[in-house]
């Protein structure tokens, strides 16, 4: 109908513009995620993709398990699908066109299953369809009934081609759809939210579609990050990171709310996307293809992490360097180098050090300090115009604290407290 008749009908109808674009990202996002399934995805434009599943069935055992599993993931991602079953791929988007799912697992049941089909499952130009219709047919069976030379002659080669690469008679090769080697997936939202709780319901979806890249790509990701679109195109960002490499869906949903709970919006936020730039290989344990849903146990570190920032959450890592200042660094948690020498040191040192007071040259802190009589000599740093000449010794205070303190060789003399034991 047109836009005027249709009104005229229902005063209160809303119109809303076709946006061909998003349809066809959309297609290709789903493509992606599908590519958990089976290695042979293609598209078919605007509203169908292809998998090849036989050789998925070793994973699934059957195609039920298959459809199943097929639907729960669509129904997650909020799509309305309709998903069938066939040897051609013709067939399986005919059949899917239809109202009610349908499964053919034989050629032999091909004929039987699509004669019952009507007309407009066919792709094919509407010129064609109301030509077929203008010869009284209505169904596909009237269709394969006509004398192949006949319905060469009145519909041309091509739609000949068609009817026998639905019914198997023909090859029909497809161009496989590759995934791209990075995530990147924007999502707008109805309308402008101005709550950091309402946007983790369109987040947790860009999150399954990330998940299930992953997993077509048999890989996890220890860092994804997440964009919020504002007014005028201004856009915000932040990371979600694990420690270990992962594709939970279940663990990046906690981890997301931790960090959504203490973030505040300056400005309504209109669209949201998630970008993952480099999956990385998963551990021999985290390899499985579904993992079952449910709550997760989520690594207090990755938590904080959340909850504080990724960089608000660090290890500490040996060097070797005399010098303490410079004998450590920053590491990712978990994964830094022990100090193997036997010279007891603090772990907490002072950023800088403090300059103690004397008595009679002796160093004080809340009273005489009392001294080991074993000292460790630091001589170095000449290279790099840093140099020390430093005696250490561990001190304890008259209330029995355990103190780290050094005395210059040269100048004053002067006594300075760098670190506390425990």
């Amino acid at each position: 109908m047109g836009v005027a008749t249709a009104r005229a009908l229902a005063h209160d109808l809303n119109i809303c513009v076709r946006n061909r674009d998003a349809e066809r990202a959309s297609l290709r996002s789903l493509a992606a995620w599908a590519y958990q399934f089976s290695s042979q995805v293609s598209l078919y434009p605007p509203v169908a993709v292809l998998l090849e599943v036989r050789r998925s069935l070793r994973l699934f055992g059957n195609y039920t398990t298959l459809i199943e599993h097929l639907r729960a993931g669509l129904g997650r991602l909020g799509y309305q699908t309709r998903l069938a079953i066939a040897p051609t791929p013709l067939a399986a988007f005919s059949l899917a066109c239809c109202e009610t799912d349908q499964h053919i697992h034989t050629r032999g049941a091909l004929a039987a299953a699509l004669g019952a089909l009507p007309l407009s499952v066919l792709d094919w130009d509407q010129v064609l369809l109301d030509r077929l219709s203008g010869m009284g047919l209505r169904r596909l069976a009237d269709v394969f009934s006509l004398p192949r030379a006949g319905l060469a002659r009145r519909l041309g080669p091509d739609s000949l081609l068609y009817l026998d690469r639905m019914l198997g008679r023909q090859p029909h090769p497809q161009s496989l759809y590759h995934p791209p080697p990075r995530f990147e997936c924007r999502l707008p939202l109805p309308c402008e939210v101005e709550q950091t709780g309402a946007l983790l319901f369109a987040l947790q979806r860009l999150i399954l579609q990330l998940c299930g890249w992953l997993r077509g790509q048999g890989a996890g990701v220890q860092t994804f990050e997440v964009r919020l679109w504002h007014r005028e195109q201004r856009v915000s960002r932040f990371a979600i990171g694990v420690h270990r490499n992962s594709r939970d869906p279940e663990q990046f949903v906690v981890l997301l709310r931790e960090r959504l709970e203490r973030l505040e919006l300056t400005q309504p936020v209109n669209a949201v996307g998630l970008c993952a730039a480099q999956p990385l290989t998963l551990e021999e344990e985290s390899q499985d293809l579904f993992e079952p849903q449910g709550e997760r146990q989520v690594d207090l570190l990755d938590r904080l992490r959340a909850r504080l920032g990724v960089d608000a959450v660090r290890g500490l890592s040996a060097v070797a360097e005399h010098r303490p200042e410079y004998a450590w660094r920053y590491s990712e948690p978990g994964q830094g180098e022990h100090n193997t020498s036997n010279r007891q040191r603090p772990l907490w040192l002072l950023p800088v050090p403090r300059r103690l007071k004397t008595d009679n040259g002796w160093p004080c802190l809340q009273g005489r300090l009392k001294l080991c009589h074993s000292r460790e000599r630091i001589e170095s740093g000449w290279w790099d115009e840093q140099d020390v000449a430093r005696d250490y010794f561990i001190a304890q205070s008259p209330s029995g604290s355990q103190y780290w303190i050094y005395r210059e060789l040269d100048g004053e003399r002067r006594w300075f407290l760098q670190g506390v034991f425990e």
